[in-house]
């Protein structure tokens, strides 16, 4: 018989903790540390969702958006709504999660986005080089349909080309190799059926001078033709200026709306005629309108802005039938002309047409 100083000593049993317990614990601890990676640990996606709109006729911080001074204008009623898209790029696996519920946000792989060896800056640089381009093809675009003369500048000079220290950026090309230039196409077919060693005549305009060079042209990498080692543009060539003034906004889709907002501005069309009118493309110095992304996000944030027209770009028309916002006409267009016509047709109460 033991005694009681023998005796093992009495547990706590507060303290202890049975199988189900720790497993319990553990459970937590892990749904902790979960919930931690969820909301702190990026994925390698981004999401895409309807983004701001910005109507081009009225003003921002009191400034018109689209501005044209040393003419006469006329005055605009109604809207011409540019849409953009917005693009979250630091997404959490649950703030993924969250923007997918909500049906208003897709996700796409962050390297469609941010290609392999860029930063988010050379990103927005570049998407800011694009809206910039935008805006000069834009003006050039309205002001070439409105019968304006169109002028071809040099834009970039390849440094160590034959171009290089005798044309220069800015210079307003007349002819090459005997070929009239009227718009930036004929800069590269000018020098077509030319060899490396050939000498061509340059004829421009600098400082308000005419000059004629000679230039001996080298060899490209890429084709067997003579290499001049420039860039052209086309520019509008009139004695007035047209501004836009819209900051951080990227890329080049707003191009087709704010040619109409320009053609409004300098015509007696009206062209929106009391009316929301929103839309999207990209377009070219010779007023083609190109197909561009996000389509869908687009058409939900004009709605919801109160457009009740949208002019879809001809390419995007299937894409954006896919599950078009309720009351939302879709006008298909694919060159600013097209559109011009049918803003004035829908003012009119005509048909237009249709994605």
């Amino acid at each position: 018989m033991s005694t009681p100083s023998e005796q093992a000593p009495a547990r706590d049993e507060r303290w202890q903790l049975s199988r189900r317990g720790w497993t319990v614990l553990l459970s937590i601890l892990i749904v902790i540390v979960l919930a931690i990676l969820g909301a702190l640990v990026p994925v390698p996606f981004v999401a895409l969702g309807p983004g701001p709109t910005y109507d081009t006729l009225s003003e921002v911080n009191g400034t018109e958006i689209v501005q044209v001074e040393g003419t006469k204008t006329y005055p605009t009623t109604g809207q011409l709504r540019m849409t953009t898209v917005s693009l979250k790029r630091d997404v959490t696996l649950f703030g993924a999660f969250g923007l997918w519920v909500s049906g208003r946000y897709a996700l796409a792989p962050r390297e469609e986005y941010i290609k392999p060896g860029q930063t988010e800056d050379d990103v927005q640089k570049q998407n800011v080089q694009l809206f910039q381009d935008s805006q000069s093809d834009a003006e050039v675009a309205a002001l070439r349909y409105l019968g304006n003369p169109v002028k071809v500048i040099v834009n970039q000079v390849t440094q160590g080309a034959p171009a290089d220290q005798v044309i220069k950026p800015g210079d307003k090309l007349i002819t090459v190799n005997g070929h009239d230039v009227h718009q930036q196409d004929d800069v590269v077919n000018s020098v077509r059926d030319t060899r490396p060693g050939q000498v061509i005549q340059v004829v421009l305009e600098r400082g308000g001078a005419r000059q004629t060079l000679s230039l001996t042209l080298g060899k490209a990498t890429d084709r067997d033709q003579g290499f001049m080692g420039i860039s052209a543009v086309d520019r509008a060539d009139v004695p007035f200026k047209t501004t836009i003034h819209l900051q951080d906004v990227g890329g080049p889709s707003a191009g087709l709306i704010f040619s109409l907002a320009i053609v409004d501005r300098l015509t007696g069309d009206d062209l929106a005629g009391g009316r929301p009118i929103a839309g999207t493309g990209e377009i070219d110095p010779r007023g083609n309108v190109g197909q561009i992304g996000g389509i869908p996000f687009k058409l939900v944030a004009a709605a919801e802005d109160g457009a009740k027209v949208f002019l879809v770009p001809k390419d995007n028309c299937a894409e954006a039938m896919g599950n078009p916002p309720a009351g939302l006409q879709l006008v298909k267009v694919d060159t600013l002309a097209g559109a011009v016509q049918a803003l004035k047709d829908l003012k009119a109460g005509k048909p237009v047409p249709g994605c």
